[in-house]
């Protein structure tokens, strides 16, 4: 039989000491990682004879897959939305400062605002670099006014005749966008909603006053997300939940899964209502920061595309206001405070932020799980759900250093 060196001269590299989560439990046994995926080893010993090339001991180590980011408006100083010289620099910074909280793939967030940015993001693969850029998330213009949030009003679109068009005009192109929100109950917002579920992007529902049947229409003609569930939509009635009540619908297409955002900082959900979520839907449930410019640094004043806002402690005003405005939650920080709000699980708290947003995106087949032949893009992390290290592709792309454990 033939040695792995016949079959590839990469190295092969064996974790061993650690609990992986895969199959949603966390289970005892090594990983093995070649050529940047996941590798079988009974394939490897069985057919190829093979064997690890480098063993690390990882010292009692959770390894689970690392976090997908889809709604990160900046970070560390740099706003997506706003066009800059140096606007790569920026999206540079924000992607390499992200792997220390456990993103390794996230999705850049354009909150309303002039189309200029757009060319500028461009889908990449992770690594030392920084994290995997996976598609811009568009935020708007096609929102409600009166759920405008910290997006300025005169910015908002409506869909005139010809409403696609009108997106395509608006965003110039759609070449790197991965998800679209938008307000359901505009006139012409199916006809959008159709056209971009064709084309692969995910239609997401915020910032809107959706009744719960615009809401359910909209899913069948093919949306399956809910942007920052609770925030910038009316509020859970008992007579119409409005979008809230898509969460247990019957109404949902057989064989569709609606997933939604939360932002689990502490101070866009209050816990109980974040636990009714997770109790309603838990397989819908995906971790987002909604983190804007001022994640990373200290409280005061800083942008959120065309608006100011004020950073005080946890909270993020648009200046002036108490109208909230993102977040400065790290995802690593949103995991943990998901799993104490809820009591969940640890194997839950961690698919909220990589099986959950992987399979919204339609990539679960080689992101967001530690399956054979998936990318080999994982985190250790302590029992505490502290990020000790983080590796894209196989590779080690930051770690904890010593004097910081």
């Amino acid at each position: 039989m033939p040695s792995n060196k016949s079959v590839s001269d990469a190295p092969i590299v064996q974790f061993t000491n650690c609990r992986i989560l895969r199959s949603h439990q966390l289970q005892r046994e090594d990983l093995w990682v070649r050529e940047g995926k996941i590798l079988n080893p009974e394939k490897l010993f069985f057919d190829e004879k093979g064997s690890a090339d480098i063993q690390l001991d990882c010292k009692d180590s959770i390894i689970a897959p690392g976090f997908i980011d889809v709604q990160i408006n900046g970070g560390f100083g740099v706003d997506f939305s706003l066009a800059t010289d140096d606007f790569k620099s920026g999206i540079d910074l924000v992607s390499q400062k992200i792997l220390s909280h456990g993103v390794t793939s996230f999705c850049p967030t354009l909150v309303t605002s002039p189309p200029s940015v757009l060319p500028q993001i461009s889908i990449r693969n992770g690594g030392t670099h920084g994290a995997g850029i996976l598609g811009a998330h568009l935020e708007g213009p096609f929102i409600s006014k009166e759920k405008k949030g910290a997006h300025p009003e005169h910015c908002l679109r409506t869909f005139e005749a010809g409403a696609f068009q009108d997106l395509l005009a608006t965003y110039g192109s759609l070449d790197c966008v991965r998800i679209v929100t938008l307000a359901p109950e505009m006139k012409r917002s199916s006809e959008v909603i159709r056209e971009l579920t064709k084309q692969g992007i995910c239609v997401s529902l915020g910032h809107s006053v959706a009744n719960l049947s615009q809401a359910e229409e909209a899913v069948q003609h093919g949306a399956t997300f809910i942007t920052h569930l609770f925030n910038a939509m009316l509020p859970f009635h008992h007579r119409d939940p409005g979008i809230v009540g898509l969460l247990t619908s019957d109404k949902i297409p057989a064989g569709r899964r609606v997933f939604y955002g939360m932002i689990s900082d502490g101070i866009h959900t209050n816990p109980a209502a974040l636990r009714i979520a997770h109790r309603a839907h838990p397989k819908g449930l995906v971790l987002v920061t909604d983190a804007i410019a001022g994640m990373g640094l200290a409280p005061g004043r800083h942008t959120l595309g065309q608006q100011v806002v004020e950073i005080d402690g946890l909270n993020t005003y648009i200046a002036g206001t108490k109208t909230l405005s993102g977040s400065v939650a790290t995802m690593d920080t949103c995991v943990r405070h998901f799993q104490e709000a809820t009591g969940c699980s640890v194997e839950t708290a961690l698919e909220a932020a990589s099986l959950h947003p992987a399979q919204l995106l339609g990539i679960e087949h080689k992101k967001g799980t530690l399956n054979y032949d998936s990318d080999a893009d994982f985190l250790m992390l302590n029992d505490g759900l502290y990020v000790q290290a983080t590796y894209i592709a196989g590779e080690e792309v930051w770690r904890q250093d010593a004097l910081g454990m």
